[in-house]
């Protein structure tokens, strides 16, 4: 494994891994919940050291991990398939469109990347109980980790959780805390516990091997598509973890001299939950008013890692999209009906946001190496897709009461 620091993304002070577990400790007096992080911490590698080592014929991935990997748990995580789609981007004019399917994951989503590694911490430190807030991912990937590890997982989540997620964490045995409010009143109770009850607290960008962990499924594409950096990937955008995970994966591979340029990051989040589009666009922070979009996944008031994923938006030269829920349910029904893979509404938003940009003006050119993250399994949330379909009724065993 690699030496690596911690650095502030606010004021640039660097720590050794046992100083800090959270936030920057100057920086992060000023977080108070409610209101987007401050002094998170990234991971600095010794990238002179990776570059020496890396071969891309025989990749050890252990040299851009934070945790040893005699602490990882018995979970296959990760290595999830990058899909060409062919006839799907036909209809978007684009000749070379993938599509990441990470709802292919133990749990069903993307986020096991991120559980994975920081339960791996907590075995590193000896903690045996992990907190958690979530809208229903996190949580499922944080009980599923912890299970094969023998851990304990203590989960708040928001009292309309989806029933499956719900019924994940469960049966892996978590301890599942509903709470009457949002996921922010979850974020921040989830705060309170882990500051006066102890436990490892796994809250997105709070706990800076979150990122880390998300990060792999960019070091992934990288892999997939021949260790060639696509021109754009499209990643569906609610607290802005993913999107800053995905971006510093290839921010670690230019530290490292293996690529000379960074893919341009698409953030897309829906029309009610847009707190971090209205920061791209206008340089000025403020709450998502009132987010009801029925992508539960990507529905946050205050997005934890706003500062960052601006941050990755504009250092990749990329953009953020909005799209309402009926574009997103559209966007799902297209990308089952034409590939097979079948995405819950949160995932769906990233294709959602690419049909949008492909009708405009700014459309990307027809020999754009394109790529689609779908973060989740569309069996995580099937009220959205059901209430929008038929189910035909039974007919007798009889070939006659077909119709012809």
């Amino acid at each position: 494994m690699i030496s690596f620091t911690y650095r502030c993304t606010d004021c640039g002070r660097q720590y050794s891994r046992e100083q800090v577990r959270y936030l920057c400790p100057e920086c992060g007096k000023a977080y108070h919940p409610g209101i987007p992080l401050t002094g998170v911490l990234e991971v600095v590698f010794d990238y002179a050291a990776i570059r020496g080592a890396f071969d891309p014929s025989r990749p050890d991935w252990n040299l851009f991990c934070a945790v040893e990997p005699e602490f990882h748990p018995p979970l296959a995580v990760g290595r999830t398939p990058l899909a060409p789609v062919d006839r799907l981007g036909a209809e978007l004019g684009l000749d070379r469109l993938w599509v990441k399917n990470d709802g292919l994951n133990p749990s069903g989503s993307l986020k096991d990347r991120a559980s994975f590694l920081v339960v791996a911490e907590a075995r590193r430190l000896g903690i045996d109980l992990i907190v958690a807030a979530s809208t229903g991912n996190a949580a499922s990937a944080l009980a599923a980790v912890c299970a094969s590890a023998g851990l304990q997982a203590l989960i708040f989540v928001p009292q309309n959780a989806p029933k499956a997620k719900l019924v994940q964490m469960l049966l892996c045995g978590a301890t599942v805390i509903p709470v009457k409010g949002t996921y922010d009143d979850a974020f921040r109770l989830s705060l309170e516990y882990t500051d006066k009850r102890g436990g490892l607290n796994r809250n997105t960008a709070y706990h800076p091997l979150t990122l880390e962990g998300k990060k792999t499924a960019g070091l992934e594409i990288w892999a997939q598509l021949g260790y060639q950096v696509p021109d754009a990937i499209c990643v569906s955008v609610g607290d802005g973890v993913i999107l800053g995970g995905v971006y510093k994966a290839f921010v670690d591979l230019k530290r490292a001299g293996l690529i000379d340029r960074l893919p341009q990051l698409i953030g897309v989040q829906a029309e009610t939950s847009d707190a971090i589009h209205r920061y791209v666009q206008t340089g000025v922070y403020s709450d998502a008013v009132h987010p009801t979009t029925r992508a539960d996944s990507i529905s946050v008031t205050c997005p934890s890692n706003a500062h960052g994923a601006r941050r990755a938006i504009l250092e990749s030269e990329g953009r953020t999209i909005t799209v309402s829920d009926e574009e997103i349910f559209t966007a799902q029904s297209r990308l089952t009906s034409r590939t097979g893979i079948f995405t819950e509404p949160a995932g769906a938003a990233a294709l959602a946001g690419l049909v949008k940009l492909q009708a405009g003006p700014d459309a990307l050119p027809q020999d754009a190496k394109v790529v689609v993250l779908a973060t989740g399994h569309g069996l995580k949330d099937i009220d959205g897709p059901l209430g929008r379909l038929r189910i035909p009724e039974a007919v007798e065993p009889r070939l006659e009461a077909l119709r012809p």
